[in-house]
């Protein structure tokens, strides 16, 4: 029978974060179980041109979880007066329920009520529980907000700012593509949309039909309108994903903004057999060494899984700068961007004339309070292959490290994007712009290519700057912008027909 190990892992307590007292509700609590895989080998990512080798459903059978070890961690839940509510072999989850005094002596945490700069108090615990060797996380025990959305509002009316259409010209995104046949899946921690804000939107820029948008509830989250900034965040995503890919179907998973919320999100979209999403595109996150080791492990597997179905994964880099909003003094980069599976998505300040780009550099208006583009160096996850040769400087720690962001785009709120939010038209800025763009372009080169890119990063790393504007002036704060790849902007902001070309030509 399975026993709790003394194998526990690196546990945060946020800055900001208070302890109210004990836990003191008997109401039972849902947790999920992620389990390690049937195999100690991380599966193969889909890396363009090569197609994804497992499709959704049988990928379960090489990389999904032992149907021992599921039956192990069963018997150990009726040890400890559990229930499951739930299970997915291919996803390695477990779902389980319990009474709060259960699930205390199962994961031997204390269970306590606490506050997180003046938001509602919330269960949560003070280390890390301990896990039966089969799992390598159990996710619901804290139910601490775990991510922030990256948007940015300016603090004044703009004399600048786009349509994302105005954008996807400015970028060249490929002719003769739409999007259709495809799904970009949105993850969303809070907040919600009106189908009649979505309509009138589309519909003042020329967009007809209008693109199809579901809403795909997670964990117990609800597409939830007028539940205040969210919604900010959530309007954005869909309103430039749909302007720029409208033949597509814009899937929007809703989820808590817990790390089981967060987690779920991820895996359940990228296993999804109905919407079957080619693109996800993420805003939410935050520093590094803010989220829990066992969390980071679960939430890599779920990205591990989605760039092993052909599934590219867009992410926000974060809107504070090469401190992503830490208060050490210290450079710190935003998960889940610095994750080697994610697509990091920096942001620039580009100012037009007309229909081409006057200018573009790195978006830092940190001297009005108003943002920069997060970037840097992991320390959590190595140098990859595909960086070797892009120059990527040590972490401040001394160490090497994947290097972020990968690409970049519009992003500052003083050239922001013109969006309408609660029945109000406004301009919004931030990385959390970028996600949706890359997404949108990525869905129309799927469209065009005929095939999902999946894992694109080892492609757009060896075309370089043929398929991007390289940005080479300005800084975020500890890096400063230059000739090829920086860790302010990447690569650059997109050229996406030259793109096209080069992928093409590859796959050929």
């Amino acid at each position: 029978m399975s026993q709790p190990s003394k194998r526990t892992s690196h546990w945060t307590s946020p800055e900001g974060m208070k302890y109210l007292g004990k836990h003191e509700g008997t109401e039972p609590i849902d947790v999920t179980l992620v389990l390690r895989r049937r195999t100690e080998s991380v599966p193969p990512c889909a890396t363009w041109p090569q197609p994804p080798r497992w499709q959704r459903g049988e990928f379960g059978e090489h990389y999904g979880a032992d149907p021992a070890d599921v039956d192990s961690l069963r018997r150990f839940a009726q040890q400890h007066s559990l229930s499951e509510t739930g299970s997915d072999l291919h996803r390695r989850v477990l779902h389980l329920r319990g009474a709060p005094a259960d699930l205390e002596k199962a994961f031997g945490v204390t269970l306590g009520r606490y506050q997180f700069n003046g938001q509602p108090p919330f269960v949560g615990c003070g280390h890390a529980p301990s896990l039966p060797t089969e799992a390598i996380a159990v996710l619901g025990l804290d139910r601490r907000p775990v991510a922030q959305p990256h948007f940015r509002r300016p603090s004044t009316t703009p004399n600048t700012s786009y349509t994302p259409l105005q954008l996807g010209q400015l970028y060249n995104f490929p002719s003769g593509s739409n999007g259709s046949g495809e799904t970009i899946g949105i993850i969303e921690l809070g907040g919600g949309f009106s189908t009649s804000d979505l309509s009138q939107y589309f519909s003042g820029l020329g967009i007809s039909p209008e693109p199809k948008v579901i809403a795909v509830s997670v964990s117990g989250g609800q597409n939830q309108p007028g539940s205040g900034d969210a919604d900010d965040e959530v309007m954005l995503d869909i309103e430039v994903a749909g302007s720029l890919a409208p033949g597509a179907t814009i899937a929007v998973y809703f989820a808590p903004n817990t790390d089981q919320g967060f987690y779920e999100a991820i895996s359940q979209a990228a296993h999804d057999t109905t919407n079957k999403p080619s693109v996800i595109s993420i805003s939410w996150g935050g520093p590094e060494d803010s989220w829990s080791s066992s969390t980071l492990s679960a939430m890599e597997t779920a990205l591990q899984d989605a760039a092993s179905l052909g599934v590219t994964v867009t992410v926000a880099a974060g809107d504070s700068g090469s401190s992503d909003g830490a208060t050490d003094g210290q450079a710190h980069v935003d998960f889940p961007a610095s994750s080697p599976y994610s697509l990091a998505c920096g942001g620039t300040t580009l100012v037009a004339s007309g229909s081409s780009i006057q200018s573009e550099v790195v978006w830092n208006e940190t001297a009005s309070n108003e943002g920069a583009t997060g970037g840097g160096v992991s320390v959590e996850y190595p140098l990859p292959t595909w960086q070797q040769n892009a120059k990527v400087p040590n972490a401040p720690s001394g160490s090497s490290g994947r290097g972020v962001p990968d690409v970049a785009g519009n992003a500052d709120p003083s050239t922001g994007y013109q969006v309408l939010v609660d029945g109000q038209s406004t301009v919004i800025g931030g990385t959390s712009a970028v996600a949706p763009l890359w997404a949108a372009l990525i869905a129309r080169l799927n469209q065009q290519l005929g095939a999902p890119v999946g894992d694109v990063h080892a492609a757009i790393y060896q075309i370089g700057e043929p398929a991007f504007r390289d940005i080479t002036q300005g800084n975020n704060g500890a890096y400063q912008a230059g000739t090829g790849w920086d860790a302010c902007t990447g690569l650059g902001s997109p050229n996406g027909q030259a793109l096209l070309n080069a992928l093409s030509a590859m796959k050929s």
